[in-house]
């Protein structure tokens, strides 16, 4: 009976240490579920507040780059209406000038040519300016008849040069009668 006592002892043993053993192992597990769990939830936390701020920033720099069109738009709006008003004042400025030229468009327009001339004769001088003449050399044999053939080349010289009514008239402009007439040769 003592040799049944002690294998039911040890049986019972066994059995114990056995059921230590699953118990050990199901706790084992439940810690390795849990620290998997605890992971996934930091992993996910860590995911969110990735996520959390690209949002934050996509937003900032969607108001960053509404904020410059904004800025863009208010300046070609501020563009426009300048414009827009230069227009208006020069619309104002031609009417008022034909209807001082009673009502005559053409007039009107012969007189802002007018204005223009110098600036037109000034850059045609421009454009000569830097031809270099260093000397001119006249020969003449003195029988060149009225005045000698060196006043002649003097007249005609001076006649090459371009008038203010060749001027207008290369411009296309009909200047008025008061300012004179070229004659015809």
């Amino acid at each position: 009976m003592a040799e049944r006592e002690a294998e039911a002892l040890q049986r019972s043993e066994v059995a114990r240490r056995k059921a230590q053993s699953e118990i050990e192992r199901a706790q084992y597990e439940l810690e390795g579920e849990r620290l998997r769990a605890e992971e996934i939830a930091r992993e996910e936390v860590s995911k969110q507040q990735i996520e959390i701020a690209a949002e934050a920033e996509a937003e900032r720099q969607r108001r960053i780059a509404r904020g410059q069109a904004d800025a863009i738009l208010a300046k070609y709006n501020a563009e426009a209406e300048g414009t827009r008003a230069v227009l208006e004042a020069k619309a104002a400025g031609y009417q008022s000038l034909v209807s001082s030229a009673g009502g005559d468009a053409k007039a009107a327009a012969t007189l802002l040519m007018v204005e223009k001339i110098e600036e037109i004769v000034a850059r045609q001088t421009e454009a000569i300016s830097n031809l270099k003449i260093d000397k001119i050399t006249v020969w003449d044999s003195g029988s060149g008849g009225e005045g000698g053939s060196t006043a002649n080349f003097v007249s005609s010289l001076i006649k090459s040069l371009p008038p203010v009514h060749d001027v207008a008239k290369m411009a296309g402009v009909d200047l008025p009668d008061y300012l004179g007439s070229m004659k015809e040769e």
